[in-house]
């Protein structure tokens, strides 16, 4: 498929705010938060941020530099370096997939708590068990869903230049300003709860910035350790092929160092961010315990801590999940685009027919998983202890087992097969300087490889049998 059919981003504005809005999603805004809070606030940060500048640039730089040198979408990138490899394309194609089947899904529900609170019903979402009640409802989830899904489809069946990128430059810049917008006002935040103990938003930031090293185990470490390479995972969208197709739509001119670089700082400033407005909100309102809610921080903890705000707390609770639908919505059209365009390479089939095809069998795929809490419910064990349902499965399958496995046989692809000059050398094809090439080296070869097999065995259960 030439590149003209394909689509090409403009130039390096556009393709940074297209890859952080792939990278800035839910994961930033809902995940972030609540293992910051569970882990000890700044000592995950500190974990977190050390992993961004090595490892999380090692995989960015990867599959971004093996986009624009093959041109092509991940399902024939590593088949055209080397044929033998070509399975793990496949591989990577079947992530986005699986993640396509679930993420229209919270779309949906994070589409409802705007429509309640617009409606000016937030304090019905502040009630215990509105928000399982929503979920287990057979008919409105797959409403929202189906209303979600349709504007991903939209973004997607209008191109790269003319979908992808424009939305993603007009979505990226107030996404920003919302963000920091609500992390000031949570710090300006104050109340004095029934038993007379004042709490201020400044010393949940507190909270949220100092590391917390009591009773700290390597144990406890190890935890903390994998929880911000799950989180890395879900952040910057690598090892899924998302990257790799943006990336093969990059022209030879951009400075690819520089954007990777801007990438990871949008990221992990959207991320602190993040937690700098949840965590000193919730901390004011509930107290240590209210953080630790986790999954259900911002559909459970939240909307009672807008409640206990009074009138303001409609404003900022229709800002907050306005704000966080335009994070999904990103994220969500670049999970699609990455299918897209694979399919179109594969079948050799228009981006308008095959986004029509591709949002049909979302759609389907999607109203199974919203039966998953009715009609199909089920708990099943997982390998890593934990208990799942339908959504949870398909997040297990794809973010837990097929990542991590993925990455480790890309660094031993890049590392030890086609070697790291050849990524090296397309980082700096366009004339300028790879800084951190020796650190990139030695990172795929020996450190990446390492770090990605205790994590798959990790979530394989490996740990669990043998401790």
């Amino acid at each position: 498929m030439d590149a003209k059919k394909k689509g090409n981003f403009t130039g390096s504005i556009g393709f940074v705010l297209a890859a952080a809005g792939s990278a800035v999603g839910v994961g930033n805004i809902w995940r972030f938060p609540y293992l910051a809070a569970q882990d000890g606030g700044g000592l995950f940060l500190v974990i977190y941020l050390v992993l961004v500048l090595t490892f999380g640039f090692t995989l960015l730089a990867t599959d971004i530099a093996m986009g624009r040198r093959t041109k092509k979408s991940a399902f024939h990138a590593f088949a055209s370096i080397r044929p033998k490899w070509g399975f793990l394309g496949k591989l990577t194609f079947l992530v986005p997939a699986i993640i396509m089947t679930y993420y229209s899904v919270i779309g949906g529900w994070i589409t409802k708590y705007v429509l309640v609170y617009v409606t000016g019903e937030g304090k019905a979402a502040a009630q215990d068990g509105y928000f399982t009640s929503f979920i287990t409802s057979k008919v409105s989830p797959i409403v929202f869903m189906l209303l979600f899904l349709a504007v991903t489809s939209f973004v997607v069946y209008c191109g790269v230049e003319d979908g992808v990128e424009k939305f993603s430059k007009l979505v990226m810049p107030g996404l920003i300003v919302l963000i920091v917008g609500i992390a000031v006002f949570s710090l300006t935040l104050h109340h004095t709860d029934e038993s007379g103990v004042t709490r201020t938003g400044l010393q949940g930031l507190g909270v949220y910035l100092i590391p917390d090293l009591t009773g700290l185990t390597f144990s406890r470490f190890s935890k903390i350790l994998l929880d911000a390479m799950s989180q890395l995972f879900f952040s910057l969208s690598v090892s899924m092929g998302i990257m790799i197709t943006y990336g093969s739509y990059v022209k030879k001119d951009v400075n690819l160092s520089r954007s990777i670089g801007q990438i990871e700082l949008f990221d992990t400033g959207v991320a602190f961010l993040a937690g700098m407005m949840v965590i000193p909100a919730v901390y004011v309102f509930a107290g240590t315990e209210g953080m630790a809610s986790g999954p259900s921080l911002i559909f459970v903890s939240l909307p009672k801590v807008f409640d206990a705000m009074g009138s303001v707390g409609t404003v900022i609770g229709i800002v907050f999940f306005v704000m966080v639908a335009f994070a999904a919505l990103t994220s969500c059209v670049s999970v699609m685009e990455t299918l897209v365009a694979n399919c179109m390479e594969l079948f050799s089939a228009s981006r308008k027919k095959v986004s029509l095809v591709i949002g049909a069998i979302s759609a389907v795929a999607a109203v199974i998983i919203c039966m998953g809490y009715n009609v199909l419910y089920f708990e099943l064990p997982l390998p890593n202890g934990q208990t799942a349902q339908l959504l949870d499965l398909m997040d297990y399958i794809s973010n837990s087992f097929l990542l991590p496995f993925i990455c480790l046989l890309t660094c031993i692809f890049v590392g030890w097969v086609i070697k790291p000059q050849w990524i090296i050398d397309e980082m700096e094809s366009s004339g300028h300087k790879f800084g951190r090439k020796k650190l990139y080296a030695f990172m795929i070869r020996y450190v990446a490889p390492v770090i990605m097999a205790i994590v798959f065995l990790q979530s394989a259960g490996f740990f669990q049998i043998f401790s």
